[in-house]
């Protein structure tokens, strides 16, 4: 009988980052899924049927700050669009309306005011400058919101293997979540455990991750 696979399996190691900058197809079993899923991660857009509240709003902008500053590209228009978004929502700030009032020809000013309004909001995020503390503070939020349930375990275990520890080296303190990222990508029913409890073993993983972290944090 087949079972989850250790941490260190090969597959996939080396076209990981190619798939992260191209977008392509991930070759797990359950690869269009994830595919879609990095996508909506990384590119998710508000619906009209969702109206957002100003709490809403923030999370989105606080989001994209932190996309753009782990080098995630981020278009104009989506700038735009989340600064008309956190407007309609009732957010306050000196720049928002400018920046949700841009014009299709003024969409190479939209970054600029993006930052003035994070700045504003106090929302301005920058990572480390150091490339490896970077990626111990992409893991750190990729993993908080494994934590908190508010992104998809498979989707942000894959994320930390293929974008993170794969560029760290495969670190001790990511295993589990490697490893929840392997067992998730090649489930079988055969295995005699559900999707649901591998998504609860990684959301536990990431709690102690973060944990772990923390704990060596003020320690320090």
């Amino acid at each position: 009988m087949t079972g989850p696979r250790g941490t260190r399996a090969g597959r996939g190691r080396e076209s990981t980052k190619e798939i992260v900058r191209q977008g392509s197809q991930f070759e797990g079993k359950h690869g269009a899924a994830v595919s879609a899923g990095v996508r909506a991660f990384f590119f998710h857009m508000p619906t009209e049927k969702t109206p957002m509240t100003q709490d809403d709003a923030l999370k989105q902008l606080s989001h994209i700050a932190r996309e753009r500053a782990f080098d995630r590209h981020v278009g104009s228009d989506r700038l735009i669009q989340a600064g008309l978004d956190a407007l309609i929502a009732g957010v306050e700030s000196p720049s928002l309306a400018m920046l949700a009032g841009l014009l299709r020809s003024e969409e190479p000013d939209a970054p600029a005011l993006f930052d003035q309004v994070l700045e504003e909001l106090g929302l301005l995020f920058h990572p480390p400058a150091d490339p490896r503390a970077a990626k111990w503070a992409m893991a750190d939020w990729v993993a908080g919101q494994i934590a908190d349930r508010t992104l998809d375990p498979a989707l942000g275990t894959w994320l930390i293997w293929a974008n993170i520890a794969e560029d760290l080296g495969y670190p001790e303190e990511l295993e589990p979540l490697v490893h929840c990222a392997h067992n998730l990508d090649g489930w079988e029913e055969s295995w005699g455990v559900s999707l649901d409890e591998l998504n609860r073993e990684a959301v536990e993983a990431a709690k102690h991750f973060l944990n772990k972290r923390s704990g060596a944090e003020a320690g320090s």
